[in-house]
C-alpha cells in the first residue's frame, strides 16, 4: 500500500506562511514513503491526507488543519512504530528537565539558605540536564533506526 499524493493548494505560491507548513508537511510524506510502513499505518496516514485534501477553507484555516494533521500523524507513528523527528526527545526533556530537575534543586537550594528568592537558580540547573537525556534518547532512536530524517522546524 501506497502513501497517497498531497495535492497542490491553489495560489499557495501568494500565501508564504501556508507554502512554509504545506512544504514541511510534504517533506514528511516524503519521508515517510522512503520507509517500508504497515498497512495499517498507510491508511491512517491517507486518512488525514484526504481529510486535507478535501478542505477548502481560508488561507489561515489551512494552516491550521495542516498544522493538526501533521501532529496526528506524528503522534501516531510515535505511538504505534516509535517512530520520531530529529530532536523530539531533546525537546521534550528540555522542559521536563526544568520541571522534574531544577525546580526541585532551586527549592532545595533555596530552603537550604533559608531565602526562598533564589527558588529559580534551579532552572538554569535543570535545562542541561534534561537536555542531555533528551540528546541521548534521540542518539538510541537514530542508531535504532526510529528517527525520522524531518526535522519539526524545517
Amino acid at each position: 500500500m501506497e502513501i497517497i499524493e498531497l495535492q497542490q493548494i491553489p495560489g499557495l505560491e501568494t500565501h508564504a506562511k501556508l507554502k512554509t507548513k504545506y512544504l514541511q508537511f510534504d517533506k514528511l510524506l516524503v519521508e515517510l514513503r522512503k520507509r517500508e510502513l504497515p498497512d495499517s499505518v498507510v491508511m491512517a496516514v491517507n486518512h488525514e491526507i484526504e481529510e486535507l485534501n478535501a478542505d477548502r477553507g481560508t488561507e489561515t484555516d489551512r494552516r491550521r488543519i495542516i498544522a493538526k494533521k501533521q501532529a496526528n500523524i506524528l503522534k501516531f507513528l510515535e505511538k504505534e512504530l516509535k517512530l520520531v523527528p530529529i530532536n523530539h526527545y531533546r525537546n521534550l526533556w528540555l522542559a521536563l528537565g526544568i520541571a522534574a530537575f531544577g525546580i526541585p534543586l532551586g527549592v532545595a537550594f533555596a530552603a537550604s539558605i533559608g531565602n526562598m528568592a533564589f527558588l529559580g537558580i534551579g532552572l538554569p540547573l535543570g535545562l542541561p540536564i534534561g537536555i542531555a537525556i533528551g540528546s541521548g534518547l534521540d542518539k538510541k532512536a537514530l542508531e535504532e533506526g526510529r528517527q525520522l530524517d524531518w526535522d519539526i522546524n524545517g
